[in-house]
C-alpha cells in the first residue's frame, strides 16, 4: 500500500524542496500551505505522515503541530527547523529536523515512523490467497492449503494472464534443477484446481497450456 505524506509548507524559496525527492521513493505526497489548510484538507487525505517545514513558514511550527497532533491522533508529525532557530523541544513532533540535512535523511525518518506494511493477502479476480494463514478462497469456496500449494498458487496470482512454464514452476516452487520428472506439478495443479474450480475436470482459472505449461485467467 503507497503511503501518504501531507507536506506543509510556506513559499521560501531559501528553504530546501524535498517533496521530488519523498515522490521518487514512491510516497504520495500531498502539498499545503498552512495549517489551517492541512486540518481542513486531511480528513480526505487520509494522511500516514506529517511533514511540518517550518523553515518555510516563517513560524517555529509549534502551534501547528500541537493542533495537529490533537486534530490527527496517533499520525507520526516530522517538523523542519531552520539553524538559526531556538526549539526546546516538547511532544508536538515525534521528530525535530534542523536545517540543513539531506533528503536521504528525511527519507530514513518518513520510514522508520510510517513502515511499510507487508501485504499478506494476493488477490487476483475472485481468487483470494492469505499468505500467512495457507488459506484460499474462490467464489465462497475456501481451503487451506500446504506450504508448497501456497507457493504454487502465490506464483499464479503473482502474474495473473501470463503462461508458466512447467521448468519455471518446478525450480521455482521445488527449488531443483532436476527435471526428470515433473509429475508432482501435475498432481499440486490438480490440488489447486480441486481447492479454486467448481468443475476441477473442467476448469475455468487455472488453464493447462499444452505442452508450455499453465495459466491463471482470474475473469
Amino acid at each position: 500500500m503507497v503511503k501518504t505524506v501531507l507536506v506543509i509548507e510556506g513559499n521560501r524559496a531559501d528553504s530546501p524542496n524535498f517533496i521530488p525527492a519523498i515522490r521518487r521513493k514512491g510516497y504520495r505526497v500531498e502539498v499545503v500551505r498552512s495549517g489551517k489548510e492541512a486540518l481542513q484538507n486531511s480528513p480526505s487525505i487520509h494522511p500516514d505522515i506529517v511533514v511540518v517545514n517550518a523553515a518555510s513558514l516563517r513560524t517555529n511550527g509549534k502551534r501547528i503541530c500541537s493542533t495537529l497532533r490533537k486534530a490527527l491522533s496517533g499520525c507520526p508529525i516530522i517538523l523542519i527547523h531552520s539553524s538559526g532557530e531556538i526549539y526546546n523541544g516538547g511532544m508536538e513532533a515525534d521528530v525535530v529536523l534542523v536545517l540543513p540535512f539531506t533528503a536521504r535523511k528525511l527519507i530514513n525518518r518518513i520510514r522508520a515512523l510510517a513502515p511499510e506494511k507487508i501485504n499478506k493477502t494476493l488477490k487476483a479476480g475472485p481468487i483470494f490467497l492469505d499468505l500467512e494463514r495457507n488459506m484460499v478462497q474462490c467464489e465462497g469456496r475456501q481451503s487451506r492449503l500446504t506450504p508448497k500449494l501456497t507457493q504454487l498458487m502465490e506464483a499464479f496470482l503473482r502474474h495473473p494472464g501470463e503462461v508458466l512454464e512447467r521448468e519455471h514452476l518446478f525450480t521455482s516452487v521445488w527449488q531443483t534443477e532436476y527435471l526428470g520428472d515433473t509429475r508432482s506439478l501435475d498432481v499440486h495443479i490438480s490440488w489447486l484446481r480441486q481447492a479454486i474450480e467448481e468443475n476441477p475436470r473442467n476448469p475455468k482459472y487455472l488453464i493447462t497450456i499444452r505442452g508450455v505449461g499453465y495459466r491463471l485467467d482470474p475473469v
